[in-house]
């Protein structure tokens, strides 16, 4: 597990490690006093600490950055530790999991760490998770996190990969069952994957290929109940 702390405050820098080296031990934790040297690396970490007013590049800022690189991908942990309360709206707009306030309360800090780990590992394991399809006579395994989605045209069942097109047959109903939880049936003929929706309105769902899904009327108001619950059990959201 690599761990990102950036903060322009050694003090703060070496209490944050402390704090996580009580609950792991066996992390890689890089420490960083700038905003520029944290992007300098050039590295993905699974959790960061960012300090939200930093010199010249801010810890938004890199958090910014940070979700543009992630585009499409499975999203790290971004965890705000910052004495000013004020950037706490700005913090949603990069999906950031948890707005710490300085000087840090410890067992707060505990707390959230020990959530944001039980996340990690969540999504860990479901990028585990595949199908087999029957694709030209072959059976093939597909991930399901590199799905975009599926469509029913012709008879037949379209699976849009990040690998590519692939053919196949079956029921939508199959389908939806087959893939679970993280897909949702926007239409009769679509079946979306959450974790690669881009944006959405009324009548079309967008996904990170670029491709438009519609969005039946009657189901609008369910897919926000059911988008919302998939983000709040820490589905991944490029919203």
């Amino acid at each position: 597990m690599k761990i990102a702390v950036c903060d322009d405050d050694k003090a703060a820098r070496e209490h944050i490690v402390s704090l996580v080296k009580e609950q792991i031990q066996d992390a890689e934790i890089m420490t960083f006093a700038t905003g520029e040297e944290m992007l300098e690396v050039q590295s993905t970490f699974d959790i960061s600490f960012l300090d939200v007013e930093m010199r010249e590049i801010s810890g938004m800022d890199v958090a910014n950055h940070i979700r543009q690189e992630e585009q499409g991908n499975t999203k790290s942990i971004i965890i705000f530790v910052t004495g000013y309360e004020k950037y706490m709206n700005s913090a949603f707009d990069v999906s950031a999991f948890h707005y710490l306030l300085k000087p840090i309360d410890e067992e707060k800090f505990r707390s959230v760490f020990l959530r944001a780990l039980d996340e990690l590992y969540a999504v860990r394991e479901r990028t585990k998770r595949f199908i087999l399809v029957r694709n030209s006579g072959i059976q093939q395994k597909v991930y399901l996190k590199d799905i975009y989605y599926i469509e029913s045209a012709n008879k037949k069942i379209i699976i849009h990969t990040k690998m590519g097109i692939l053919d196949s047959y079956g029921k939508m109903n199959e389908w939806e069952q087959m893939t679970g939880r993280g897909f949702y049936r926007c239409h009769r003929c679509y079946l979306v994957n959450m974790e690669q929706i881009v944006s959405y309105n009324a009548d079309t769902i967008k996904v990170v290929n670029g491709d438009k899904l519609i969005l039946a009327q009657k189901k609008y108001n369910d897919f926000i109940r059911q988008y919302m619950k998939y983000a709040k059990d820490g589905g991944i959201v490029n919203v």
